[in-house]
């Protein structure tokens, strides 16, 4: 069965006063998400061993391998993209009492874990992602990736958060002001109940 594109869990309009505009959320998931969901699923159909494996089957079957990286970067990125738009939320930025409670005890503070989240986002070169993670010591970590990749594929922990950093995932909204965007994620738009919901789940 084919892979699909999962619809916004919001309208494209939702997050317009909140610094992520209607073409932005039209670009990034109708054309970017959506071009890396037709490209997977024609690798699926060209190579039998793919087909029938779930999504995170195929990102930890084919990572490390070169000449399957296209494969990779492209399960890496649906995977990556599916929890970005759980991520976000039209009343977002409000952090819950008990994921709170977690942040501060593994992190120093709700200060602390934006400055780290912050400075993860803004030092990746080029293009990742910056991830909030409980890892298989319990703890929460601020991490980062490159490109394509995820704490799955490189056994980080469970996702709580997730920001895409590539250049389309802000460009109209704040030019190449990463930084900006980044706060503007973390105060206006993560959807911490979401992280707090994995976090409970875990």
């Amino acid at each position: 069965m084919a892979f699909e594109l999962p619809s916004l869990p919001f309208a494209y309009n939702a997050l317009a006063n909140r610094g992520m505009c209607q073409e932005t959320l039209e670009l990034h998931h109708d054309k970017h998400h959506q071009a890396y969901v037709t490209a997977l699923n024609g690798f699926v159909e060209s190579k039998p061993e793919l087909q029938g494996k779930s999504l995170e089957e195929i990102i930890l079957m084919v990572k490390g391998k070169p000449d399957l990286a296209p494969v990779f970067n492209n399960a890496g990125q649906h995977w990556n993209h599916i929890l970005f738009w759980q991520n976000l939320a039209p009343k977002g930025g409000v952090i819950p009492d008990s994921l709170g409670k977690k942040i501060v005890e593994d992190l120093g503070s709700i200060e602390k874990f934006k400055a780290d989240f912050k400075a993860a986002a803004a030092s990746q070169f080029g293009s990742g992602w910056a991830w909030l993670v409980l890892g298989s010591d319990g703890k929460l970590k601020v991490t980062k990736t490159a490109n394509g990749s995820n704490p799955l594929a490189e056994g980080q922990g469970k996702v709580l958060l997730g920001l895409d950093v590539w250049e389309h995932s802000y460009y109209l909204d704040f030019r190449n002001r990463r930084p900006d965007y980044i706060v503007n994620y973390l105060d206006q738009l993560a959807n911490y109940e979401f992280a707090e919901a994995q976090l409970q789940s875990a």
